[in-house]
């Protein structure tokens, strides 16, 4: 695979609003829910005391503005216009996730530490919930059409397992027992590689080109 890496941070360019979140992201990376504030936002982001309050007024504003930073930032990091055509077989699609996973589990650390910093928190807002498991569909739906186009038999389960599984090592590699132990690419590529076998049949399932 050659395809580069995917950005980790925010853009130069970014608007308040999206300063605002990127910070928010970075402290609860650091810090923890414990220490998401306005006042350490407006400091972490470089902006006037006051501007986070502007921008997202409660906490839970805040946190959604997160939520929502987020999914756009892990648009990047999954690459979604990298997920290749189900014609170009098992090997293309184990390349693209196992792409994807890596990043999530290097030089995107931080942002997936963010991220189950506030998947914990929405099991205690059911506020945010909506707002979390909504920012995941997007990914979620493209890899069901994936999988269903490369002849699962049984798309959401399948989908659960692929999920699951990357979920898994990201929290053992990142907040878990391995998190001193980051695998190769080749490595997270080879175990992709097996659950998909196991899932639509290896090499026999490939679909023709053309």
């Amino acid at each position: 695979m050659s395809s580069p890496a995917a950005p980790s941070g925010s853009s130069s360019g970014a608007s308040r609003a999206d300063r605002v979140a990127d910070a928010a992201l970075t402290l609860l990376a650091e810090r923890g829910m414990r220490g998401l504030t306005h006042r350490a936002v407006d400091e972490t982001a470089g902006l006037p005391q006051g501007s986070t309050s502007n921008v997202a007024r409660t906490r839970q504003a805040l946190l959604e503005r997160a939520v929502r930073r987020l999914a756009d930032r892990e648009a990047r990091v999954l690459a979604l216009h990298e997920m290749p055509d189900p014609r170009a077989g098992l090997d293309a699609l184990a390349d693209a996730l196992a792409l994807a996973t890596h990043r999530a589990l290097t030089r995107n650390r931080a942002l997936t530490r963010a991220r189950y910093e506030l998947a914990l928190e929405a099991t205690r807002r059911p506020e945010l919930r909506a707002h979390f498991d909504a920012a995941g569909a997007r990914f979620r739906e493209q890899l069901g059409a994936l999988v269903t186009a490369m002849g699962s038999t049984d798309p959401a389960r399948h989908v659960l397992s692929l999920v699951a599984w990357a979920d898994g090592l990201m929290f053992s590699c990142v907040a878990g027992t391995f998190h001193a132990e980051v695998p190769s690419l080749k490595d997270v590529r080879s175990g992709l590689r097996e659950l998909l076998d196991g899932m639509l049949g290896g090499p026999r399932r490939d679909l023709p080109a053309g």
